[in-house]
């Protein structure tokens, strides 16, 4: 897959404790890399990371990305061949409660973990990930391109635009080969982080409890993880090769997976039967009614385009989760390692130009 380009390639992994990074990491490692990472510890169990991490990582130094002389000391210490920069303070709802740390945590880590590489004189490809939420949304079913003005509501959105400003402008000024690239909202197995829908509904239908739904008219852009993270290693695959590819690129579903919040809760309880109730708060922090991804660039540029419709994506999701949890599958390893090969499987049919 990817050409082979990861095979004995160091990867360097910012946030590799979270929900993303340790799946990324599995692939990694599953692609025959070299996989370090630098991150905070993960939260408490249950967390994916720590059922992962044992035969993945070379090496894992656990600190903040805040601490500048920390990550240039990983970084010098590793000398990677790629990094993937994950590391963020992911939540909107937190922004409201922390916009200290997210701002903090969002942009000067990533001017760390750039400053950091080009300290030690370290050039190799960067993909710095940020999210959908980077655009000035004014409402409306427009999906975004990646011309679209660069904004946001909240201090999230307003650091991830603002972390797709540093990283163009430090290439300008420094050279290098830095892309971004901008995801939906992620769904898949192992996601057990607060105040994110699926691992909400879970915790709810274990408990035997409704689900209390606090959006449930709010329209996203549904993709599993696996998807996201295919378009993140084919960028970074083909941006090792081509400085031309230095651009931000849009990773999200197809136009058929930007449903409602209630749409998506439903079609959960298809798999593990339960009930849900409106928990709409008009006093709760702004979030927006919309959100959709234009992946015409990624299609054209890329030849990348998403594997799994909403459907497989979901039932995939909760099948990880009924393994896990109701038939209390031990092997957590083994269960992502299927559902890895799975999704390749799918892609090599639709001949996506990344699964050979």
């Amino acid at each position: 897959m990817f050409g082979k380009f990861y095979t004995g390639k160091t990867a360097w992994v910012t946030g590799h404790t979270g929900f993303k990074g340790a799946w990324l990491c599995l692939w990694l490692r599953d692609l025959g890399a070299n996989v370090h990472g630098l991150a905070l510890a993960p939260h408490a169990p249950p967390n994916l990371h720590e059922a992962l991490a044992p035969n993945t990582f070379a090496s894992e130094t656990l600190g903040d990305i805040g601490d500048f002389d920390l990550v240039k000391q990983s970084a010098a210490e590793v000398q990677p061949d790629i990094v993937f920069h994950l590391a963020a303070q992911p939540l909107v709802r937190r922004s409201y409660e922390a916009p200290l740390e997210t701002a903090t945590t969002n942009i000067l880590g990533t001017v760390h973990m750039l400053e950091a590489l080009r300290a030690n004189a370290i050039d190799c490809p960067v993909v710095v990930v940020t999210s959908d939420k980077c655009y000035e949304n004014p409402g409306g079913n427009r999906a975004f391109t990646e011309t679209d003005p660069l904004g946001g509501h909240d201090a999230y959105s307003a650091s991830k635009a603002a972390t797709e400003i540093m990283a163009q402008s430090w290439q300008r000024a420094f050279g290098g080969r830095i892309a971004t690239a901008r995801a939906g909202n992620v769904i898949g197995g192992g996601d057990y982080g607060e105040n994110r829908i699926v691992p909400d509904c879970v915790r709810a239908l274990q408990a035997g409890e409704p689900i209390a739904v606090r959006n449930p008219a709010a329209t996203r852009p549904w993709q599993h993880v696996l998807d996201c993270l295919s378009g993140y290693l084919w960028l970074g695959a083909r941006l090792a090769g081509d400085a031309a590819f230095a651009e931000a690129f849009n990773f999200g579903p197809q136009p058929e997976a930007q449903r409602p919040v209630r749409e998506l809760v439903e079609h959960i309880l298809q798999h593990w039967p339960g009930e849900w109730t409106d928990a709409s708060d008009a006093n709760a922090p702004h979030e927006a009614a919309t959100l959709s991804l234009a992946i015409d660039k990624a299609h054209q540029r890329l030849g990348w385009q998403p594997i799994w419709d909403f459907a497989t994506a979901l039932k995939r999701t909760m099948r990880w989760y009924h393994q896990r949890h109701v038939v209390q599958a031990e092997d957590v390893h083994g269960l992502c390692l299927a559902q890895l090969e799975a999704f390749a499987a799918d892609a090599k049919a639709a001949s996506a130009p990344w699964a050979n």
